[in-house]
């Protein structure tokens, strides 16, 4: 049993984890549960011991002077509460951590346990995997379960991939296991400018995340921080003739595959969002700007060749998801695509997941480091 003194007693809490790694191209996903945690003054309650679950050669501690006093930090991955205020308080567990090295069974039962024992009613875990998606448009963000009721109760793909996972599966699937509602949301972000950060991935995951748990998320500068992202890709695009066309290429193949969602549920869905971010006494730093709705802005490099694509498409637009990779460069999350043709812009280990819907996903299989 585990003992979590200092913990109030939660309300409808909902688990929102995220790892850096192989499952966080741009660091997409762990920036937006750092944006949670800041925004929302989390406080740290638990923390995995390092010494279990990473490999110290690939992701390495760091040493740091307090009052001229050496300290180290080891990689781990921490929990954190934080209690959202309103008409309809809700507490957030967030799961904030690097991607394991070694024990994924154990790694999810551990957090599965302080799950059982705060009375989390859903996992939600965010990932963000590489594609051939545009800068340009919208980011595309999926919503995946095992669960057929949850896929059809929360409108959500019920998962069909099969082949390599990184940990955002493997705890999906542990959820499922235990009898814990899990959905992953994935957003996919242009392989051509991968770099971290990416401030309008963050953003669209922030928007899903909003939609599916009810929740209202102050976005602070995330608004801006997209827009001048993509403004610098917009003008860095513009200097080489061959990324411009190469977006073009991207633009094109995006609009006619979404054109019959022109009209329908998806305006619709849009203009709710819309206007729940404008209704009255949404308070300062509540979400004002419709994310989906920005036109992105980055600071991209030149087009690199297009990684290979290991499975099946997981988002739309996301055809370019790379292969698993194995960490060499010794820090969090640091990897070498094993299935592309050539090095992607930016860090080498941000590749993309397995689960979402009709796209190329890897998943490493729970392998020291992968």
């Amino acid at each position: 049993m585990i003992e979590l003194e200092g913990v109030p007693e939660l309300i409808d809490p909902v688990m929102v984890a995220a790892f850096e790694g192989w499952n966080d191209a741009g660091d997409a996903a762990s920036t937006a549960v750092a944006h949670l945690d800041r925004e929302w003054k989390g406080e740290v309650f638990a923390a995995l011991d390092a010494e279990d679950y990473y490999d110290f050669q690939v992701n390495r501690p760091t040493v740091f002077l307090d009052n001229g006093v050496r300290k180290i930090t080891w990689p781990t991955t921490r929990l954190s509460v934080v209690r959202v205020g309103g008409d309809k308080p809700r507490d957030l567990v967030l799961v904030r951590g690097i991607e394991p090295s070694m024990r994924w069974r154990s790694f999810c039962n551990e957090l599965l346990a302080f799950a059982h024992e705060l009375g989390v009613e859903m996992v939600v875990i965010l990932g963000a995997l590489l594609g051939d998606t545009p800068h340009t448009r919208p980011v595309p963000v999926s919503g995946v379960t095992s669960d057929p009721d949850l896929a059809r109760t929360m409108d959500l793909e019920e998962t069909r991939y099969e082949g390599p996972t990184g940990i955002v599966g493997i705890l999906q699937e542990a959820c499922t296991h235990a009898g814990v509602p899990a959905v992953s949301l994935w957003a996919a972000v242009p392989h051509y400018v991968s770099q971290p950060p990416n401030p309008k991935a963050t953003l669209a995951l922030l928007n899903r995340l909003e939609d599916l748990i009810g929740l209202r998320i102050p976005l602070g500068e995330l608004p801006e921080d997209a827009r001048a992202w993509q403004l610098g890709v917009d003008q860095l695009a513009a200097e080489d003739s061959e990324v411009a066309e190469y977006v073009q290429t991207l633009e094109e193949a995006r609009d006619t595959a979404e054109l019959p969602e022109a009209s329908g549920e998806a305006i619709a869905r849009e203009f709710e969002r819309y206007l729940r971010r404008r209704e009255p006494g949404t308070g300062p730093g509540v979400a004002t700007e419709g994310g989906d709705f920005l036109r992105d802005s980055g600071s991209g490099r030149t087009r690199p060749p297009k990684p290979e694509q290991p499975g099946p498409e997981s988002v739309p637009g996301a055809d370019a998801a790379e292969g698993p990779a194995e960490d060499s460069d010794g820090g969090p999350g640091g990897a070498s695509a094993e299935g592309s043709e050539g090095p992607v812009d930016g860090r080498e280990g941000s590749e993309g997941p397995e689960e979402p819907p009709g796209g190329a996903s890897p998943d490493a299989d729970g392998g020291a480091g992968k």
